[in-house]
């Protein structure tokens, strides 16, 4: 529950209010279509903002662009991005989970050192020398392997798996089924016999604050040195990265993308689903690879603000250029192998000159005709 001057404070939002109207109580957030009274809403454009004011929602966070200058039916939270207060608010009301204690079932080291309100689900297991953070939240079934760290405010989902030497920073949130720190996909192959022998395995996994792991997603070790994850990284799930990969700040990664080991991914990069980058593959700050994209083994892709697509991943135009350019070839290839009558009906009627033009006896240069 909060009061509205105290979002708005948060928000840096200009505070609207009708007139002689007490500050309402806020508790949690919704659309407009099933907002209660006590709830908050948000509009980004007219329409939003029509229907917003006609909710039971309490109050409106609204765009400046289109927040009426006096007065409206409801409290309005002023702001530059609605979408963005919006999340932030929702954050804030939510709050921290109230601890639930260490369920009776779960196996707990006695080496393991526990932070503040701490929350252990049932039938998870915390090996030795763990050091988990205060307000920090472990789900039923989870395994945290020897040595982990887990900062402040984590929150562990059931199943996940994370194996030892790992570390989490603040407020990382693991969700279902992930794992965490396996082994890379590293061998060296006899020549000789042809058979492969694992590259040691030994390096460390780090999670730096902020991150978030979507379900059934997997993050390897690094090898000899480390697979680092930087502030603010978002995977969605079921994706996988290998080990002594480098993700920079802020990156977002969606769905079923892969990546191979000691690849480096620039701060603020976007990644969309399916993608699949090569290992030792460099892609540059604030680049963005579009679904379905590949970019291929030692390669670079960079340019802040470029779009890449196809595989091998190429700038957008590009891209679209050489589509368009297959298209004609392939149409002009199928024109070519129907019939002549039909080949002819497909093609646009010459005009009455070409016609004349074309009827005329074709000379060469000699004067002879051809």
């Amino acid at each position: 529950m909060a009061r509205l001057m105290q979002l708005a404070e948060l928000l840096d939002a200009e505070l609207r209010m009708p007139p002689a109207e007490p500050l309402p109580e806020i508790t949690g957030v919704a659309s407009a279509k099933t907002a209660s009274k006590s709830d908050l809403v948000f509009a980004e454009d007219a329409n939003a903002f029509s229907d917003a004011l006609a909710s039971q929602a309490a109050a409106v966070i609204v765009a400046a662009k289109i927040a009426p200058e006096g007065a409206a039916g409801k409290p309005l939270l002023v702001v530059k991005q609605p979408r963005l207060a919006f999340a932030l608010a929702a954050r804030e009301l939510r709050g921290a989970q109230d601890a639930t204690g260490v369920h009776p079932t779960a196996i707990i080291d006695g080496s393991v050192v526990r932070g503040r309100r701490i929350s252990v689900g049932a039938y998870a297991v915390i090996e030795a020398g763990v050091k988990i953070g205060d307000d920090t939240i472990i789900g039923a079934g989870a395994i945290v392997g020897a040595g982990v760290e887990l900062g402040r405010g984590c929150h562990i989902y059931p199943r996940v798996v994370i194996y030892s030497g790992v570390e989490l920073g603040e407020r990382v949130v693991v969700h279902a089924g992930a794992v965490l720190g396996a082994d890379g996909f590293g061998y060296v192959r006899d020549h000789a016999s042809g058979e492969y022998t694992q590259f040691p395995q030994q390096g460390r996994l780090i999670l730096e604050d902020d991150v978030e792991i979507g379900a059934n997603t997997t993050v390897d070790r690094g090898a000899l040195e480390e697979t680092r994850l930087a502030k603010g990284v978002k995977i969605d799930n079921l994706v996988h990265i290998g080990h002594n990969v480098q993700v920079g700040k802020h990156v977002v990664i969606a769905a079923q993308t892969g990546i191979s080991g000691s690849s480096v991914i620039g701060d603020y990069a976007i990644v969309g689903g399916q993608v699949g980058i090569g290992d030792h593959a460099v892609v540059g700050e604030n680049v963005i690879l579009g679904s379905g994209s590949g970019v291929l083994t030692h390669k670079k892709v960079k340019g802040p603000g470029v779009v890449f697509w196809g595989r091998p991943a190429r700038p957008l135009q590009d891209y679209l250029k050489e589509l368009a350019t297959l298209s004609r070839l392939t149409r002009r290839r199928k024109e070519e192998s129907l019939p002549v009558e039909a080949a002819s009906k497909s093609r646009p009627r010459k005009s009455a000159a070409r016609k004349a033009t074309a009827s005329k006896p074709v000379t060469d240069k000699t004067g002879k005709q051809e």
